[in-house]
């Protein structure tokens, strides 16, 4: 069982930046490929960024490439999601996830783990 819990979500303006970090416990981090998905109102739960195992290997939504930045920390237990230049559309709740895989994955269905979230409200 891995333990995930996500925090620094909040309310920001357009174009301010926030940095989520998810903080995982229970087994051996190093074994699991991390990725971050989010849901707004009404709307299916939807990809945003992956890291593979080692960190080497990084994929995004279009929608976020150039503004977010996936990270790890191994050493910490730790998966950030550096969130710049924010727009009304990112508002969601954002979900961490973990992947018992090298590989990082786009798809739900690929994560084993899922945090609790946490609520992200960009206003314009």
């Amino acid at each position: 069982q891995v333990h995930l819990v996500e925090s620094g979500g909040g309310l920001v303006q357009a174009g301010d930046s926030l940095r989520l970090s998810c903080a995982a416990s229970g087994r051996t981090f190093t074994n699991y490929a991390m990725g971050w998905f989010r849901q707004a109102p009404g709307k299916e739960r939807e990809f945003v960024a992956a890291i593979s195992r080692s960190g080497g290997s990084t994929d995004y939504v279009d929608s976020v490439k150039g503004r977010f930045t996936i990270s790890r920390d191994n050493a910490k237990n730790t998966v950030y999601l550096q969130m710049n230049s924010l727009k009304p559309e990112d508002t969601a709740v954002y979900y961490c996830a973990a992947r018992f895989s090298y590989s990082s994955s786009s798809l739900r269905r690929g994560y084993n783990y899922w945090g609790q979230g946490t609520q992200v409200t960009v206003s314009s």
